[in-house]
């Protein structure tokens, strides 16, 4: 089965790959030649996930899942949220994110946040939702130097380490998006 994720994030899809069964071909976008911005400007990573997955499948009639992903830190009211990517800039700058979280949040003592993931598949214009979750703490300075995004800054709760001083199959046992992606390849096997 020929699958298309609906992203440009390389790290995320490399995350993915490793968990799908030698079956499914993950296709990217660059591959099926769509090289246009996708739309997400819902509230909601559940709405921004179906939003990216109908814009594919409606304009393009490719089978195809596509996600949304947001830290949210307890303190600082659940941002970023679905502005993740961009809560410093549009440039979208992983850095700066993290130096914002972490000026925001100060010397706060709750430093409570989580990981979600939303993931929206559409098969045969069939929708179907996975939700993955982790909860953690937000670290005071960057640790590790693997994964991206928040990584460096997000330790999972029962963990010692940053989810960037794990290993690839380390993080994806237990991050957000392997959870959510282990509900969409079981849902995925029982076809």
């Amino acid at each position: 089965m020929k699958i298309v994720f609906a992203t440009n994030n390389l790290h995320k899809v490399k995350e993915v790959q490793e968990m799908l069964p030698q079956d499914i071909e993950l296709l990217t976008l660059a591959q099926v030649n769509i090289n246009e911005d996708i739309p997400e400007d819902y509230p909601t990573l559940e709405g921004n996930a179906l939003q990216k997955a109908r814009y594919i499948f409606e304009k393009y009639g490719y089978s195809c899942f596509a996600d949304d992903t947001g830290l949210e830190v307890a303190a600082l009211d659940n941002e970023p949220g679905v502005y993740s990517a961009r809560y410093a800039g549009e440039q979208k700058s992983s850095e700066d994110n993290i130096d914002k979280v972490l000026a925001k949040l100060g010397d706060s003592s709750n430093r409570k946040a989580c990981f979600r993931t939303v993931i929206a598949l559409i098969l045969d214009g069939k929708e179907t939702l996975f939700e993955g979750r982790v909860d953690g703490d937000i670290l005071t300075e960057r640790h590790g130097t693997d994964g991206f995004g928040y990584d460096p800054i997000f330790r999972p709760e029962g963990y010692t380490e940053s989810f960037a001083e794990m290993s690839l199959d380390a993080k994806n046992a237990i991050s957000h998006r392997g959870r959510a992606v282990a509900k969409l390849v079981a849902f995925l096997n029982n076809l």
